[in-house]
């Protein structure tokens, strides 16, 4: 009768080992950049990105992240005092800040006008070229394609097609 109690306490412990492994795997080798920034509102630019850096294990200066991503002039503004564009480029930042490895982008110009949207993606291909970090943009809009390294096309929740870019395009030769 203690066979049964001892394979779900196994079960169990797996599974907690297994999450404690993929969260240490997110922090410390994968950024994140959400379609609606999740900055923390009472937190100001340098602030928000300073919040990661403080759980990453060799981060960038907040102050140089936001360099990178070409916003140094109101670090101490918070979000509300800031455009979509600047939020967006606050929230890359952020991510870019603890050096990941790869950065996971979605949407990151949904709620972007035109010429901000490309701006984004200037940055986004910067952070790509400058730092090494392997960039995935999950979107909609299939002429950002363009920019990219390799295209995977998703229909309904399975991969549709792989496809290499011979010649990619810079975020400035875009349109849509």
């Amino acid at each position: 009768m203690c066979r049964p109690a001892v394979k779900s306490t196994i079960s169990t412990t797996t599974s907690l080992r297994r999450a404690t492994l993929l969260t240490r795997f997110r922090r410390e080798h994968v950024g994140f950049v959400f379609q609606f920034y999740n900055l923390i509102p009472s937190l100001t630019a340098v602030e928000n990105v300073a919040l990661v850096t403080e759980i990453a294990e060799h981060p960038m200066d907040p102050a140089e992240a936001l360099g990178l991503v070409g916003f140094s002039g109101r670090l101490n503004h918070f979000p509300a005092q800031l455009s979509g564009g600047e939020q967006q480029r606050v929230a890359i930042a952020r991510a870019v800040a603890k050096r990941p490895e790869i950065l996971l982008c979605d949407e990151p110009t949904g709620a972007l006008d035109y010429a901000t949207g490309k701006l984004v993606l200037d940055v986004l291909e910067r952070v790509n070229r400058e730092v090494r970090t392997i960039v995935a943009i999950i979107t909609h809009n299939a002429a950002i394609a363009g920019m990219a390294d390799r295209v995977v096309r998703m229909s309904s929740g399975a991969i549709a097609e792989i496809q290499g870019n011979l010649k990619r395009i810079s975020p400035s030769e875009l349109a849509w």
